[in-house]
């Protein structure tokens, strides 16, 4: 069993106590994406803004198929699925759990409409529940370890819907604000300049305290060079005196590749900026505002982030390095602002071994042509985030809430 609801215990857990410590949980995520869409009109959540983002609707819909798929066909004795139709179309990318509709066309399913997205996820909760209440002890073990999987996947969607929608409405002339009270968070303060990081082998990857993906498995050693570590991320500020020296227009800043999507896109400051009477705005979740010099710069690609590296006579860090540093308390901003690029390759740790089945399609089949980013953002959901987390991007990307940090080495 799961040892998450044993913590605040003198005494060993029964199964009841699983039972409710998941459905307290199984409650507490799916509120959480409802709270979320709830800022968004029903036109809202149909809109698809480009190839690699989904509509509100459909990440309601998918992280419920999840459970459906996973859960309830294999473990609920008799579970009727609310619409057969539902699994091509809010499957993803799981190949071994059939056909599904093409992802660029996602904002073309004006049909189901929101209100049966909707009953869909209240049919999947009520069973979810029956489930949890009456799963056979021999088979509860493994039932809570997928719900655990599904919990964690449906929070990496919560992130998605406020990143999409965002994409969204920055292609919106009237600049809408997803909730007009929102405030970002405020910069971290201390002091500011480079730490050391230790150096020598350090194990890297989960340590076994809490949930994981697959991907942050195993724990391995991994050799630290002798580096120092900003202790803040790059700030606007800082971006701004880099665009001021033609950071945008100069190519030996840039990778080869990266340099094509500068052409190719047109890019002349982060993603979402827009300079407005002579001042750089920036679209945020609360509408366009004034761009901040003291706030993390955000909806940074790779390549932006390598050249800016470059540019300070510095380097990024390899999630090696961001990680020990990290766990050490060396980094200021490390959660909760902006996902950092890291120099290091979205590859398997040695000795992975993606999961059997459909499920061992989350992670493992994507280790290749990414990169990984540390920490986690502002659209973070709350207890989502640790050290060993491996997200991960391909270069030009910049729709999510990614920064910068930079290290030397000495």
């Amino acid at each position: 069993m799961p040892s998450h609801a044993a913590s605040a215990r003198t005494s060993a857990p029964t199964v009841d106590d699983f039972r409710l410590f998941w459905r307290d949980a199984f409650r507490r995520v799916r509120a959480d994406t409802e709270s979320r869409a709830a800022h968004l009109s029903a036109e809202d959540q149909i809109i698809q803004s480009m190839a690699d983002a989904s509509p509100t609707k459909w990440h309601r819909a998918h992280v419920t198929w999840f459970f459906e798929q996973f859960l309830l066909r294999e473990y609920l004795p008799g579970y009727q699925p609310f619409d057969e139709r539902f699994s091509f179309l809010f499957n993803s990318y799981y190949v071994a759990a059939g056909p599904r509709h093409a992802r660029p066309q996602r904002g073309l399913i004006t049909r189901p409409n929101g209100e049966e997205v909707t009953a869909y996820r209240a049919h999947v909760d009520a069973a979810v529940e029956r489930l949890i209440e009456q799963v056979p002890f021999a088979q509860a073990k493994l039932v809570f370890e997928i719900l655990e999987i599904g919990l964690h996947h449906e929070q990496q969607h919560q992130e998605l819907l406020l990143t999409d929608i965002l994409h969204a409405f920055a292609q919106n002339p009237t600049d809408p604000a997803y909730d007009p009270n929102w405030q970002p968070p405020k910069p971290a303060q201390g002091p500011r300049g480079f730490v050391e990081v230790p150096a020598g082998i350090h194990p890297i990857g989960h340590d076994g305290e809490g949930y994981c993906f697959d991907n942050e498995l195993p724990r391995h050693d991994e050799l630290i060079p002798r580096v120092r570590i900003a202790r803040h991320l790059v700030t606007n500020g800082e971006w701004l005196d880099f665009m001021a020296a033609g950071g945008y227009a100069t190519p030996s800043l840039w990778l080869s590749d990266g340099w094509a999507t500068v052409q190719t896109e047109g890019w002349q400051a982060p993603g979402y900026w827009r300079e407005d009477d002579g001042g750089w705005t920036v679209m945020t979740l609360g509408g366009r505002k004034p761009v901040d010099p003291n706030a993390p710069v955000a909806h940074i690609s790779y390549f932006e982030a390598d050249a800016f590296a470059r540019f300070a006579g510095k380097d990024l860090p390899s999630e090696a390095e961001w990680e020990t540093a990290a766990r050490a308390g060396l980094l200021a901003d490390a959660f909760g602002a902006t996902w950092q690029w890291t120099r290091s390759a979205y590859l398997p740790y040695a000795g992975y071994r993606a999961a059997e089945g459909a499920l061992g399609e989350y992670n493992g089949k994507f280790m290749v042509s990414q990169m990984v980013l540390r920490g986690s953002s502002l659209a973070t959901p709350e207890g989502h985030a640790r050290a060993s987390y491996r997200n991960f991007f391909y270069p030009p990307a910049r729709w999510q809430f990614s920064g910068v940090r930079l290290i030397e080495f000495i």
